[in-house]
């Protein structure tokens, strides 16, 4: 089953938790120091909240799927909206080890598929993603930007 995602950039860490804590009757299920994620079931999302320098708001989107198998099918999803696609294979940033697609939505909004393998202790600066030949280099929150 999949589960849509989330990623916001804030400005002010607590309160924001304060505020999605409340909003979402829960307190976060990861809490670190400039980082904190909602695994909810109701509604079914992965919702994360970071003070990673980036610029406040919407960092970026995703679907995240529980099997390789999920995994290629979401790649083949996105090979049909005739977008590049950038493969991150053992991907390592926001507490976790993950396999993850890429794309950019016609409005140049990230869009990441990936499915998680396991926590890690440390945020991560991941930049082990290509896109073919070009190289790549991850930006705030492992949001992947094209030299």
């Amino acid at each position: 089953m999949k589960r849509f995602h989330v990623h916001v950039a804030v400005d002010d860490l607590d309160t924001n938790i304060h505020f999605y804590s409340a909003l979402f009757g829960s307190a976060p299920t990861i809490r670190k120091d400039d980082y904190a994620k909602w695994m909810l079931d109701d509604p079914r999302v992965n919702f994360a909240v970071s003070k990673r320098g980036d610029n406040p708001g919407v960092n970026h989107l995703g679907i995240q799927v529980e099997s390789d198998e999920e995994l290629q099918d979401m790649r083949g999803k996105l090979a049909l909206a005739d977008r590049p696609v950038l493969e991150q294979e053992d991907a390592a940033c926001c507490y976790a080890e993950s396999r993850k697609h890429w794309v950019q939505d016609p409005q140049g909004v990230a869009w990441e598929t990936f499915h998680t393998l396991s926590s890690i202790p440390v945020f991560g600066e991941d930049t082990r993603a290509s896109l073919g030949r070009i190289p790549v280099k991850a930006a705030s929150c492992c949001v992947p930007k094209l030299d």
